[in-house]
């Protein structure tokens, strides 16, 4: 079967190591089945196994891609949950993997996934659509409506608008009925976020008209100190990545002052994205695609996201 392969990693030149081309069929442990792929989103947790990040060497060559959606075995239109583990809530197994790091990923033909892994397809979405949904829009969902403990109404700040995450946060929050302000770097990525849904934006660090009561934060290192300062006291910065650097200054004496929290989230277990379906088919909210090309075209798609050339998602079809 056709697939896109981690073969190497570099940290410095990553789509070195990024192989398309023929692999063996996935092999399936009992209590696991297969899904025929029909679209699978790009993540930056794909560029970060390439750099090396998160990936033990002897796992090389490995099928990359955390995201799915496609047809069981039985014909039915699935959405594949990337985190492999096991609990009530999977995130919390110390054993946890997603997709691509102990198992091959989505990034082909067929994958080989636990059955307890498959969530239906909403009706109402497309596959492409539904395949954006496992990581960045799961983790979005995870982080507004679980992490950050907000009622309707809040003010929330979303760092770095023009990702994943931060898309799906920026329309899942004006949805939810949250009072969105966005940041970036980029006029023309302030402008998709407003359109999005986001009620203010702002150039990344400008001081904000008021403090807020949340910050979704994606970025890390760039945006932190940022993010604490545009707190409100007793206010909560819920974190789930660090794209720009992961060891920013802490500010202890700004948190423990205005009593701040800071709050880890990652990804979320298989019920949220039952429910993250629900919630779109509900609103009418849809994951916002940057581009889709078939699956032989995706070293242009790494090339984009290495590059920072994307808002929202980019989705390979197979």
């Amino acid at each position: 079967m056709f697939a896109v392969t981690a073969t190497q990693t570099d940290p410095d030149n990553p789509l070195a190591g990024l192989t398309l081309g023929e692999r063996p069929e996935p092999k399936v442990p009992d209590g696991w089945t297969t899904v025929s792929v029909r679209a699978a989103a790009l993540n930056h947790h794909d560029l970060w196994t390439l750099k090396g990040v998160g990936i033990r060497q002897d796992r090389l060559p490995i099928v990359l891609g955390c995201d799915a959606a496609g047809v069981d075995e039985d014909g039915n239109e699935v959405v594949v949950h990337a985190v492999v583990g096991i609990g009530a809530d999977e995130t919390l197994d110390p054993k946890r993997s997603l997709l691509s790091e102990v198992y091959d990923g989505t990034f082909a033909e067929r994958v080989a996934v636990p059955r307890r892994n498959l969530v239906p397809k909403p009706a109402a979405l497309s596959f492409e659509e539904a395949a954006c949904l496992p990581t960045a829009w799961l983790t979005a969902y995870r982080m507004l409506f679980d992490k950050a403990g907000l009622e309707p109404g809040s003010t929330v700040l979303v760092q770095g608008a023009g990702g994943g995450v931060a898309t799906a946060l920026i329309a899942l929050g004006r949805a939810g009925g949250f009072r969105v302000w966005a940041t970036s770097r980029s006029e023309s990525k302030r402008e998709r976020a407003r359109e999005l849904g986001a009620d203010q934006v702002f150039e990344s660090g400008a001081r904000l008209p008021e403090r807020v009561d949340a910050v979704m934060e994606t970025v890390g290192q760039a945006t932190w100190d940022h993010s604490l300062k545009s707190l409100r006291p007793g206010g909560r910065i819920v974190v789930s990545g660090a794209t720009s650097g992961a060891v920013p200054p802490a500010d202890l004496n700004r948190v423990f002052f205005l009593q701040l929290s800071v709050v880890g989230s990652t990804m979320g277990t298989r019920d949220q994205l039952q429910r993250l379906g629900v919630f779109l088919e509900q609103t009418g909210v849809r994951p916002v695609v940057d581009r889709t090309m078939p699956l032989a075209e995706a070293r242009d798609g790494f090339a984009a996201m290495h590059e920072g050339d994307v808002f929202g998602k980019i989705v390979f079809t197979a």
